[in-house]
């Protein structure tokens, strides 16, 4: 029990019994005594007055002592969580002249904190360009990063490593281990290999249902990082079989029709007399000859569809092809891109060269310094068209400049050869007003419309070099600092509050703190369908109906993924005994034994004075501000919790409560147990 509950009941309890015991006293005094109206009305007064004084005694100690000094804690908690909230109340009572110390002291604290802020920019402003300098090129590369220190904590990665770790149980995150990310021995036995030498090290290891080709190089540092870049050999691997797979069966069929070719010319030489077997070895010759001639050009469609499945052929939004092209032509001659936009596939490096030689044979054509250049949406496919006004090119004149070697691309190859590569083709035909003509080039569309959306905003963090200074991870968790902690902050929602009762999880959201910083983008947020109607009264506090978690994974489902997202970090959450509990359902293999803190129970062992330690309370305790509708979704109370815990930290270091050890015994002393 607070101790402001404790002292309101004993005061009244106190208080009770005076004025009773006073009235029992008047009326027994009157009984034996028997006095006159004068005298009895003296009797009462001095038979009460003991239970009055206290009465009056308590109110004006809690008016003038006791409710100013809650005040000023209040206030005093909220200026150590966050130095900048504005006053909840002011001086009052019997510490109504602290008013000016008190104002002294919370400006020069404010003073203090901004000049050490100021200071901190200044210090830290060249390592911000430099660092912003590295999260643009390291977001930029395609090629899959992840940086980690000596303990092997993850201290970066990028998006192309994110996006390759993004359907994984345990995705990329700041300062998780990677063993956790990746269980293969191998890359263990590679990182150890490493450490006793400068080469860079090779090793495939599994990820799922694919194949990763690791490799490993140190980085020169005191931090003994270490970084690896990564390719899907799987993919790779399985574009290229399919390749060979197809050449070795046209190779296997040419050996043997030349083996056969070679016997049959040597049997012809012999046989000279007998004209039925010559006859017989011509027929089989020519037929080997022939099988030959279609094997080859079977060989050359090979060749051309492996070329049209090369990488190297992607999506090409037209747009932007025509301002390339635009810009290698110059005004020699000028385009002009008209109608709708479209997406289609194609190898821009040979389409760019390939379509320019081919607007400048019609600029010369059709003696015109300008062209249009049109997208049309065909059937299943995109026709480029370049339009002039005059007459069509015949099909000679377009034979012709498919014979155009283009000199500056590998190999030289022809407009034709880019053609088949494309399998594609070029053809000329007149507009329907009889003034304009156009040159068509169909192309593969893609199933794909809109303009291209912009590139996402990079992540938030996805790189913390201070993690790096951690304390070594073998060390005792207990005497972890609480700012170095890795924590996980989770809520549930549930169908109610009686979980012993059959109600269940409709919602499981969390978030990561990791080196005292909240990471906005590593979260979890699943919905959970909980097998049975969800009450109107619990939709209204949460917002979740039955529409919203059908065909969601059910409890038994998210569990283990959750635990893989929670790892060995410590959970915190409030009121976490019953979250505890929800996410314990009976049955369930899935065991959470993860060192557990709960921000309501050390409120109320920082507070024992205070009451009312929920979260809408706290919140407005701390100062804290949250974002409209934040409040009462899985996620959005855990983001809350962590925040509130941050505002925490100080107060927690300020008591002496510095490790985690600390914090576990110190939230016992609120009389409730997670």
């Amino acid at each position: 029990m607070p101790h402001q509950r404790r002292l309101l009941g004993l005061w009244m309890l106190a208080c009770g019994a005076l004025l009773f015991g006073g009235a029992f006293l008047a009326l027994w005094l009157d009984a034996r005594l028997t006095p006159d109206t004068m005298a009895r009305t003296w009797l009462w007064l001095a038979a009460l007055a003991p239970g009055t004084f206290g009465v009056a005694l308590g109110w004006w100690l809690s008016h003038y002592l006791l409710t100013p000094l809650r005040h000023l804690r209040v206030q005093l908690s909220r200026l150590v969580a966050n130095p900048q909230a504005q006053e909840a109340y002011l001086p009052e009572g019997w510490l109504r002249d602290m008013d000016g110390d008190l104002q002294r002291l919370r400006d020069g604290w404010r003073r203090d904190r901004e000049a050490l802020a100021t200071a901190h920019a200044d210090g830290a402003r060249n390592a911000a360009r430099i660092r912003q300098e590295l999260e643009t090129l390291v977001q930029s590369l395609q090629v899959p990063l992840i940086l980690c220190d000596g303990h092997r904590r993850i201290l970066l990665f990028n998006h192309a490593a994110e996006q390759l770790f993004k359907e994984t149980a345990t995705p990329l995150g700041l300062g998780r281990q990677l063993q956790t990310v990746f269980s293969a021995p191998s890359l263990h036995d590679a990182w150890r290999v490493l450490s006793s030498t400068r080469e860079q090290h090779e090793v495939l290891v599994p990820l799922g249902n694919r194949w990763l080709r690791v490799t490993l190089r140190r980085v020169e540092s005191r931090h003994g990082e270490v970084l690896m870049t990564l390719q899907d050999a799987t993919a790779s691997w399985l574009r290229e079989v399919k390749g060979y797979s197809d050449l070795h069966g046209v190779l296997g069929i040419l050996r043997t029709h030349c083996a056969n070719l070679q016997t049959g010319l040597a049997a012809l030489e012999q046989a000279t007399a007998d004209r039925e077997i010559r006859h017989r070895l011509e027929k089989a010759t020519r037929r080997d000859a022939e099988t030959i001639g279609k094997e080859v050009s079977r060989l050359g469609e090979v060749m051309e569809h492996l070329t049209a499945q090369s990488e190297r052929l992607g999506p090409i939004w037209s747009n932007d092809f025509w301002h390339s092209l635009a810009t290698r032509l110059g005004d020699r001659p000028a385009l002009v891109p008209i109608g709708l936009p479209a997406w289609f596939q194609g190898d821009v490096p040979a389409l760019l060269p390939m379509m320019q030689v081919l607007c400048e044979n019609l600029a010369n054509f059709a003696d015109t310094s300008i062209l249009e250049a049109e997208a049309c949406l065909g059937n299943r496919r995109v026709y480029l068209d370049l339009i002039w006004r005059g007459q069509p090119l015949s099909q000679g004149t377009l034979a012709t400049w498919c014979e155009t070697s283009l000199e500056e691309l590998p190999l030289a190859p022809r407009i034709g050869d880019l053609l088949r590569q494309h399998d594609s083709d070029l053809w000329s035909l007149a507009d329907a007003d009889g003034l304009h003509a156009r040159l068509r080039l169909p192309l593969q569309a893609i199933p794909r419309v809109g303009s291209p959306s912009p590139p996402p905003p990079p992540r938030p963090e996805f790189h913390d070099f201070d993690i790096a200074n951690l304390p070594d991870p073998t060390q005792t968790l207990a005497h972890r600092a609480l700012h170095q902690l890795e924590l996980v902050v989770f809520d549930t929602e549930t169908t109610g509050l009686e979980l012993a009762n059959g109600d269940t999880v409709v919602s499981l959201g969390a978030c990561r703190v990791v080196n005292g910083r909240l990471l906005a983008d590593d979260c979890y947020d699943q919905c959970v369908d909980p097998q049975r109607p969800i009450p109107a009264q619990s939709t209204r506090f949460h917002g979740l109906t039955d529409d919203d978690v059908r065909g969601a994974p059910t409890l038994r489902q998210v569990l283990p993924r959750f635990r893989d997202y929670v790892g060995d970090a410590v959970l915190l959450a409030h009121n976490a005994a019953f979250d505890m509990q929800a996410i314990h359902p009976l049955g369930s293999s899935v065991r959470f034994d993860n060192p557990v803190l709960d921000t309501l129970l050390l409120s109320r062992a920082l507070d024992t004075t205070l009451d009312d330690h929920d979260l809408d309370a706290l919140l407005e305790r701390y100062a804290l501000t949250i974002p409209p509708g934040a409040r009462h979704t899985a996620l959005g109370d855990a983001r809350v919790t962590a925040a509130l815990w941050l505002g925490m930290l100080p107060r927690l270091e300020a008591r002496g409560i510095a490790t985690l050890g600390d914090a576990l015994k110190f939230q016992k002393r609120s009389g409730i147990s997670a």
